[in-house]
């Protein structure tokens, strides 16, 4: 409960704040608090990227179910991401997809059966 105090500090009306104080509990600083969740979007921008990139070294997108590509991440640390798992996912969602989503991974090699 405290941590969720320190967190949500601002939306604590000033009575609120002044009584942590008193009970000597303060804001959370920002190297504290925890980094914003990724959106499916974000997930998905990523996942393409890493299926770029394998297509582009490798030349196809067979990619082995166990695989898991090394990127560098928009805060330029390496993640790695389980690209045969996902592409897995994307043939077998296949009717599901936008046609956005379609277009983008054809367009880079994706076979669908």
């Amino acid at each position: 409960m405290v941590r969720t105090v320190r967190f949500g500090w601002d939306n604590l009306t000033a009575v609120q704040q002044w009584l942590c104080e008193v009970l000597a509990i303060t804001p959370a600083t920002e190297e504290e608090k925890p980094k914003p969740r990724r959106t499916q979007a974000d997930k998905c921008a990523m996942n393409y990227a890493a299926a770029k990139q394998f297509h582009e070294r490798e030349g196809h997108l067979q990619v082995p179910r166990k695989h898991t590509e090394r990127t560098m991440g928009e805060d330029q640390e390496e993640q790695e991401l389980r690209l045969g798992a996902w592409i897995g996912n994307q043939r077998s969602r296949a009717a599901t997809l936008t046609p956005e989503r379609l277009e983008l991974l054809t367009a880079i090699g994706m076979r669908w059966t």
